[in-house]
């Protein structure tokens, strides 16, 4: 794992050299590599290439990079993992004749890339990765990401000059760079709480989609990325190949799969762990691990002291049955706290998801003890375990049935009250109802479903679930809001099943643009590896061929998934309702929080800095700390880039 930055085109003009730029670019991606920096560059061919670097495997000085290939004319700098490498050189060794000058797997790349090519390469490798190699004889400088995302890759043409690195910190560092803020963007953060790929928050700059390769020839012209693997011809190859097997076969194929993938990623020449929620993903994660290990695996867990927040004793109790090596560590609000102010820094563009604070703390517990952590994320996307999944097929199953006409009259209806009216009505109402059917914020819940009321397709339903700020252009001066691959049904394979609709958007969106971005930036900023077992191409493709039912089925997800972890861990372990990993941010914004949102949110800054429409955030923040409405969601999409924008 490490951080990788480079440049073609001009070296910089008056001010630092080139190879003095290149170096602070590198080091500004420390965190990501803290054992080792290299740097390479070609001033005929004006091109600079640097990298940090992480040790995970190879740690002697054979895997040091920038790294050239054995016949000298490849030059890479490479972040990843190839989980298969081992498999490439037993197939290399055939056409080899030179020997082997370590055993890393980037040395292992460049050799696939002088025997295949580069793209050729790219279909065998099984891995997570963002690499730039520059081809000597062609004069080529080639950019790549993984297939679903897990490693980010930022590039960009800023003046005369090509920039790429792993984080927008180390493209700011060069003299080139330009930071307007591309509003366009900004909307697209208050939309959905991350900017989506190919966006990023500085107009130029892109984030190189999951699957591609981009090609750039030292004096051609701006070229677009070409994927080498494609998620909707993955789904939709699967879809056309479908497992025909029994539910008892399904689950043993899917085991042996998970076991293959897990024991690859297993691999490595430094301390290894795995995250521990006690959920279904993360405790199969674990169990197939410790089916595999000869000593107990090192699991690390976090826990909260608010009973609505933690999952530390469900972690706990399934760590004790697999006899893990288990670290569990409490924190205090106090200690989540002193986190916000490092989130700028840590997410280097405005991320939104709150959960982004325990995940960063977790990362710090496990660092104190490994250097590589694997973890239970996509198993949601993959085998249907959102809530949102049924909620959406509920909701439009009983809306279908009420004429739009009426169901716009009610949506008025809703709305036509005050701001407090309803929960006013609703508090009076829970003297008469049951305590198990009173919920929080009913006032939100009524205007949501309100909302919702108006839609005439599942799928715009889905949409508004996913949705913070449902106008955000309007919020956004001088913005318009792009289409992406939601708001684009032409993008989307023909299902014919709305829960699969919704399972491949998650995965082409919020999987690698929120929930890979969010464990990505957290782990490395501590230095620690992250691995997700089920991101394995395999294991991906035939999670799409098992039959929906397979899958959810009476309004339970992951079953097939479930039936794998209940070889291993007893059902009563697992089987409770879904926590997630939230924090209180609403109190927190009306309590400790309050000053420091109240700073950022400021009228007359809001008006000066010219970004937003003061007008519908300073009236959202007054209903919040009135406790009339829970705005916690939209306010934190603003901080967030108010405090971006402020640390940048």
């Amino acid at each position: 794992m490490c951080g990788i930055v480079g440049f073609l085109g001009e070296a910089p003009g008056p001010g630092p050299s080139g190879d003095a730029t290149l170096r602070v670019m590198t080091d500004a991606l420390r965190h990501r590599g803290p054992d080792d920096a290299g740097h390479w560059h070609d001033e005929d061919a004006a091109i600079w290439l640097g990298q940090r670097r992480l040790s995970i495997i190879d740690l002697s000085p054979a895997g040091h990079q920038p790294m050239l290939s054995a016949n000298g004319r490849f030059v890479i700098v490479f972040n990843g993992e190839i989980y298969n490498y081992l498999d490439l050189r037993r197939e290399l060794d055939e056409r080899r004749t030179c020997p082997w000058r370590g055993h890393s797997d980037t040395e292992t790349l460049l050799a696939g890339f002088e025997c295949w090519g580069i793209r050729r390469t790219l279909e065998r490798v099984v891995g997570m990765f963002a690499f730039g190699v520059w081809d000597r004889a062609e004069r080529t400088l080639t950019l790549a990401r993984d297939r679903i995302g897990e490693k980010p890759l930022y590039y960009g043409r800023q003046g005369r000059v090509l920039l790429f690195g792993s984080e927008l910190k180390a493209l700011r560092a060069h003299p080139a760079f330009s930071a307007t803020i591309d509003r366009d963007a900004l909307a697209l953060l208050l939309r959905y709480n991350y900017i989506p790929t190919p966006h990023s928050i500085y107009q130029g700059i892109r984030k190189l989609e999951p699957g591609t390769m981009l090609s750039h020839a030292m004096r051609g012209p701006d070229s677009t990325p070409e994927p080498y693997w494609s998620a909707r011809e993955a789904v939709e190859r699967s879809r056309a190949t479908p497992f025909t097997g029994t539910p008892a076969e399904a689950v043993d194929a899917l085991e042996t799969l998970l076991k293959d993938a897990i024991g690859k990623q297993m691999i490595a020449d430094v301390p290894l762990g795995a995250f521990l929620s006690g959920g279904v993903d993360s405790s199969t994660i674990v169990a197939l691990m410790q089916a595999q290990s000869s000593r107990p695996v090192r699991t690390f867990s976090i826990g909260f002291h608010e009973p609505g927040f933690n999952e530390a004793e469900h972690a706990k109790a399934v760590a004790q049955h697999l006899k893990t090596d288990h670290t569990e560590l409490y924190v205090t609000p106090a200690e989540m706290l002193a986190v916000v102010p490092r989130l700028p820094t840590l997410y280097d563009e405005p991320f939104a998801d709150s959960s982004q604070i325990p995940t960063f703390l977790v990362s710090q517990i496990a660092r104190r003890n490994v250097t590589v952590s694997l973890s239970g994320d996509a198993g949601d996307e993959l085998f249907g375990g959102y809530e949102r999944y049924r909620w959406v097929d509920d909701i439009w199953q009983r809306a279908r049935r009420v004429p739009h006409p009426l169901r716009v009259a009610m949506a008025r209806s809703i709305k036509a009250m005050p701001s407090g009216g309803w929960a006013g009505v609703c508090s009076a109402l829970d003297t008469m109802v049951p305590k198990r059917f009173r919920f929080a914020h009913p006032e939100d819940k009524l205007r949501k479903l309100s909302d919702i009321l108006t839609k005439r397709t599942p799928e715009a339903i889905y949409h508004q679930l996913v949705s913070h700020w449902p106008s955000p252009a309007s919020v956004v001066l001088g913005s318009r809001e792009p289409q992406t691959i939601i708001s684009d049904p032409a993008r989307w394979p023909d299902f014919g099943n709305l829960t699969h609709e919704m399972m491949y958007l998650d995965l082409v969106t919020y999987l690698p643009d929120d929930i890979l971005v969010k464990v990505d930036r957290a782990a490395m900023s501590v230095s620690l590896e992250t691995r997700v077992p089920f991101l394995d191409h395999r294991v991906v493709e035939f999670a799409w061929r098992l039959p929906i039912e397979y899958k959810v089925k009476d309004g339970v997800g992951k079953r097939v998934l479930r039936q794998v972890l209940y070889r291993h861990v007893p059902e009563t372990l697992i089987e409770r309702p879904k926590m997630g990993f939230g924090v209180p941010i609403d109190a927190w914004l009306r309590g400790p929080l309050r000053d420091w949102a109240e700073s950022l949110l400021d009228e007359s800054r809001l008006r000066s800095e010219g970004y937003f429409d003061p007008v519908p955030i300073r009236q959202r923040w007054r209903e919040h700390l009135s406790g009339t409405r829970n705005w916690q969601y939209h306010l934190w999409d603003v901080l967030m880039f108010q405090a971006w924008h402020e640390a940048a």
